[in-house]
């Protein structure tokens, strides 16, 4: 495995986790991942709870950096719409519907334990251990 797409609870556990084994999982990940991406709901997701956790710097900086060393895949009509069924068909949210069908599109494993993600069976998922 050579691709994935990260979800933003892979981040969550990357920038504020307080457990230093799954900080070193989750930098080992990054590190070892040769083709790595992320949705434009991620980058926002991110900067949002970046905002409120420790302001826009910090914001700023985060986003830069996934901009920095992982694709940004932007919400185009075909994961839109293919988000649009996996929503209808799994009762999703929208911004975990819109990480399946990126990943679903792109044909690679998104790294996430989200239970809505995991629990659709058209996408790979799997999670740091």
């Amino acid at each position: 495995m050579y691709r994935s797409v990260y979800d933003t609870r892979f981040f969550v556990e990357y920038f504020y986790s307080s457990d230093k084994g799954v900080l070193e999982k989750t930098r080992k990940e990054l590190e070892t991942m040769k083709h790595k991406f992320v949705s434009t709901i991620v980058v926002h997701e991110l900067y949002r709870l970046s905002l409120e956790k420790e302001g826009r710097n910090a914001a700023r900086m985060r986003t830069d950096l996934l901009k920095s060393h992982l694709k940004v895949v932007d919400v185009d009509v075909r994961i839109a719409t293919q988000a649009a069924e996996l929503r209808h068909k799994y009762r999703i949210p929208m911004g975990d519907s819109m990480m399946a069908a990126t990943s679903q599109m792109l044909k690679a494993p998104c790294v996430t334990d989200d239970p809505h993600i995991v629990g659709i069976s058209e996408v790979k998922t799997r999670w740091i251990r």
